[in-house]
């Protein structure tokens, strides 16, 4: 399911759900599970080898270059990489939405 469509707020609640399932627990995210996140999110990725990577709406880092781990969990960095889009993703909604009030 793709949430490019929704509605600011209901985009908004959804990143910032999403910030707290990832926060919970950053070792035992499947991969699956992450890499749906960053589809819903960021769309579609290309693969480079076991590489998934998605484009991100800003150049440079942060960055989402996903690798599964054995036992078909995330490696905690990449979870943490997700995390640290997912904010800047919200902070620059807000900031956009400041700039054209």
């Amino acid at each position: 399911m793709q949430y490019h469509f929704l509605m600011k707020t209901d985009e908004d609640s959804l990143i910032e759900n999403l910030i707290k399932e990832l926060e919970t627990n950053d070792k035992n995210i499947r991969f699956s599970r992450l890499l749906t996140i960053c589809e819903d999110v960021f769309g579609e990725y290309r693969t480079s080898g076991s590489h998934h990577i998605f484009k991100t709406p800003w150049q440079g880092d942060p960055r989402i270059n996903l690798q599964k781990l054995k036992g078909n969990l995330s490696k905690p960095y990449q979870v943490r990489q997700v995390l640290r889009c997912l904010r800047k993703l919200k902070e620059t909604k807000k900031q956009n939405e400041q700039e054209n009030k």
